[in-house]
């Protein structure tokens, strides 16, 4: 999971951002995974932003990663650490108090797997979800729900993504830093469709999305538009990509956090 990525973070996390199918999972109840030690504290430098995310054998980063075998998540709300353990977005999470979604109440998690040269990302991710319940004594359920988005699907005339051909994961963006609906320049390397269509949930514009492209593999490419003086967004997408965006009713999930407590002492 690329949370540690600076784009990983602000797609995953930021309060603006659109909806994406979202899989929550409970830990498994007949051999839960847990951390062999883990710490949540109070944060002390105040809202620098979150940042951190958890790091398996077969995890891929850009930037500074968390060392193996370990979830490190710094200045995080319990919201921003939930997003990060089931893998939903802001939108998508209904909380009770102020404190688990809002305000400047974060946190500092530092949580180390037994065996970190064998542990996986969705094995600590299961751990990070179990550590969660159980220091904020958290309670949720999920609530279905369809909503209105789109479908990436492959262009007539076909697919012009090139299949990354190096090892090495990249997001990047324009001279504005950051892409939104009006324009942008994206540049991906090892990136898959599924990542593709949350970045296009987040500043496409079009509420949340699916894939339906039927491309299984890891791309590389430049995606660069402007709705004003052109190309739009969705014309970038058919020329650059050979992809479209249509209309189509998304399901998803809200996560609902019934209750919750702020953590315990460790």
């Amino acid at each position: 999971m690329k949370f540690w990525i600076v784009f990983g973070a602000a797609l995953a996390l930021s309060a603006f951002e659109t909806p994406v199918p979202m899989q929550a999972q409970q830990p498994q109840a007949d051999a839960p995974l847990t951390f062999e030690v883990a710490s949540i504290k109070p944060a002390q430098s105040g809202a620098n932003g979150v940042r951190g995310g958890c790091r398996g054998i077969d995890s891929v980063y850009t930037a500074e990663a968390p060392p193996l075998g370990r979830c490190e998540i710094s200045d995080g709300r319990l919201s921003h650490m939930v997003g990060i353990a089931w893998d939903i977005t802001m939108p998508m999470l209904k909380t009770g108090p102020d404190w688990i979604q809002r305000g400047d109440e974060r946190f500092n998690l530092v949580a180390k797997a037994e065996e970190p040269s064998k542990t996986t990302e969705r094995q600590l991710l299961q751990m990070l979800q179990a550590l969660l319940i159980e220091r904020f004594q958290m309670k949720f359920h999920l609530e279905p729900v369809q909503l209105p988005g789109f479908a990436l699907r492959v262009a007539k005339g076909g697919s012009k993504l090139q299949q990354t051909k190096g090892e090495d994961t990249d997001f990047s963006f324009g001279p504005a830093g950051k892409p939104g609906p009006g324009s942008g320049t994206l540049r991906a390397r090892r990136c898959s469709m599924r990542e593709l269509v949350r970045m296009l949930s987040v500043f496409g514009d079009r509420g949340p999305g699916v894939d339906r492209t039927d491309l299984a593999g890891l791309y590389e490419f430049t995606l660069t538009w402007d709705n004003e003086a052109g190309p739009t967004l969705e014309t970038a997408l058919r020329e650059q990509l050979g992809l479209r965006m249509e209309s189509a009713k998304v399901p998803t999930s809200y996560f609902v956090i019934d209750s919750a407590k702020r953590p315990s002492e460790n």
